[in-house]
């Protein structure tokens, strides 16, 4: 038995896109508001507190290279990276609204985002090749596919 979608549902990878984009969208928006946080804050106590009550060996690699990286952050920083992580947050609550309500200008929306980040994906592969790289490559690969296709499939349907 084939499952049918009435002709106004949006397709089920149209959905799983949409879900996508809130969950980005979702933990980008923690991201913001830990880094707001942290205004006005002495950050290097803050994880050396972390680190103890966690009980994590303070001498290991990665903390003694999160303190160095986190001691060059300064409070102008903090809050552009606050603004840019609010605002790609806000992008991808738009992109998700817009997919799961099936909008033909959040489909155009959501390729011409994910495309535009796809020469930087390249680069930081190339800097830098690791799987999680290439597995977030792969995915955005296919979601700029697949939209093309949905946009093309759709055409002239009045969808959106």
């Amino acid at each position: 038995m084939t499952a049918t979608r009435k002709p106004h549902e949006p397709p089920r990878a149209l959905m799983l896109i949409a879900i996508f984009k809130f969950l980005k969208g979702s933990a980008l928006l923690l991201v913001t508001f830990g880094a707001l946080h942290f205004l006005h804050r002495d950050i290097a106590a803050e994880i050396a507190h972390w680190v103890d009550l966690l009980r994590i060996d303070p001498h290991n690699h990665y903390i003694l290279w999160l303190m160095e990286k986190l001691t060059k952050v300064d409070e102008t920083k903090l809050r552009e990276f606050s603004v840019g992580t609010f605002f790609y947050s806000a992008l991808f609550f738009t992109e998700g609204t817009g997919l799961a309500l099936h909008k033909r200008w959040a489909e155009y929306l959501t390729i011409i985002s994910t495309s535009s980040l796809l020469p930087v994906e390249l680069y930081q592969i190339y800097a830098a090749p690791s799987i999680p790289k290439f597995v977030v490559l792969l995915v955005n690969l296919a979601v700029v596919a697949y939209l093309v296709y949905e946009l093309r499939r759709t055409r002239g349907t009045g969808h959106g």
